[in-house]
């Protein structure tokens, strides 16, 4: 049985947001998710931002997409994971040591199905990760991260229809920097990831699905 309290923010967004974008999380449960956090990525002369998930002590999955700039991976040493990050706080933070993407993507060949990168840390944290989910789950799905218009704090959709192609594709329509964050299934051990964000619209969004991960 999904928890009321899943219910009760699920009622809250449809009834409070009529185009269907995420809303922010009340701040009592962002220590709920303190699993998903901000990917940012420092550069020369841009920063940037997506979201991840901490899937193990030291793994974070994010989109490729997010760790590419003109084709190219950036610096492990540009890339930290901010487990939490709520308002200034966060959960722990640490810097990548190395960038794994499939081999495709490598070679220039990204599309929406492959966007995966899979973040090992330089330390471990300790936090509760996320698991993997281990099926293809029939919704409905939940879509957690953090937006750029509204950094600072986790927004959430729940109540998200999908359907299972090559991609998993989404009805809840969503906006910039929620890139990389997880797509959720409830099931009876509990929320699952079951893909990746990788394209998004006010019409709905794409997500990259999870049951192949890189490892080169």
């Amino acid at each position: 049985m999904i928890p009321v309290l899943a219910l009760l923010i699920c009622l809250v967004t449809t009834a409070a947001d009529a185009q269907g974008l995420p809303l922010p999380l009340p701040d009592g449960e962002h220590r709920a998710w303190q699993a998903i956090g901000r990917v940012n990525i420092r550069g020369y002369n841009r920063r940037g931002m997506c979201s991840g998930t901490l899937i193990a002590p030291d793994r974070v999955l994010t989109a490729a997409h997010c760790v590419l700039r003109n084709g190219r991976v950036v610096r492990t040493r540009d890339v930290v994971f901010v487990a939490g990050w709520h308002r200034g706080t966060h959960a722990g933070a640490a810097t990548a040591r190395d960038i794994h993407l499939f081999a495709e993507v490598r070679g220039g060949d990204l599309t929406p199905a492959r966007d995966l990168a899979l973040l090992t840390l330089e330390r471990a944290m300790d936090l509760p990760p996320l698991p993997l989910a281990q099926d293809q789950p029939p919704g409905p799905f939940a879509l957690i991260g953090y937006l750029g218009t509204r950094p600072h704090v986790l927004s959430a959709s729940f109540g998200c229809q999908g359907r299972w192609h090559n991609m998993l594709h989404l009805d809840c329509p969503t906006l910039p920097g929620n890139s990389g964050g997880p797509v959720l299934s409830y099931g009876a051990k509990g929320w699952a990831v079951v893909g990746v964000v990788s394209q998004s619209s006010r019409s709905g969004l794409t997500a990259a699905r999870i049951e192949q991960l890189p490892a080169d």
